[in-house]
C-alpha cells in the first residue's frame, strides 16, 4: 500500500524558510518521479515542483521559480521541497504527489498534505 507522508509546515513570516519533507513507502521509490503541489483555500491544484526518478529532470512552477528547490533522497524514500524567501501568497495546504515512471503529473497517489501558512 502507497503511503506518502508530510511534514514540516507551519507558520512562517514573509521572507522565512521552511524544508518539506514526504517520506514514501509502500513501493520502489526511486522507480517514480515525484511531485509536489498545493492548495490555497477557495482555488484550484497548482503544481509546484516536479522531478524524475533520478533528480536529473526538474520543474518548478512560474511562481516559485527561484525561491523554492524540490530534492529527492532515494536511499532514503525521500522527496524534499525547500522553500525560501517565502510570500503570504504562498499560504497552501502543499501535497507530495507520486507520479508514473516517466511524468510527475501522472499521478496515483497523493500524501495527506501539510499546512503552510506565510503571515507576519
Amino acid at each position: 500500500q502507497v503511503q506518502l507522508v508530510e511534514s514540516g509546515g507551519g507558520l512562517v513570516q514573509p521572507g522565512g524558510s521552511l524544508r518539506l519533507s514526504c517520506v514514501a513507502s509502500g513501493f520502489a521509490f526511486n522507480d517514480y518521479a515525484m511531485g509536489w503541489a498545493r492548495q490555497a483555500p477557495g482555488e484550484g491544484l497548482e503544481w509546484v515542483a516536479g522531478i524524475s526518478r533520478d533528480g536529473r529532470d526538474i520543474f518548478y512552477g512560474d511562481s516559485v521559480k527561484g525561491r523554492f528547490t524540490v530534492s529527492r533522497d532515494n536511499a532514503r524514500n525521500t522527496l524534499y521541497l525547500q522553500m525560501n524567501n517565502l510570500k503570504p501568497e504562498d499560504t497552501a495546504l502543499y501535497h507530495c504527489s507520486k507520479g508514473s515512471k516517466w511524468y510527475y503529473r501522472e499521478v496515483d497517489s497523493w500524501g495527506q498534505g501539510t499546512q503552510v501558512k506565510v503571515s507576519s
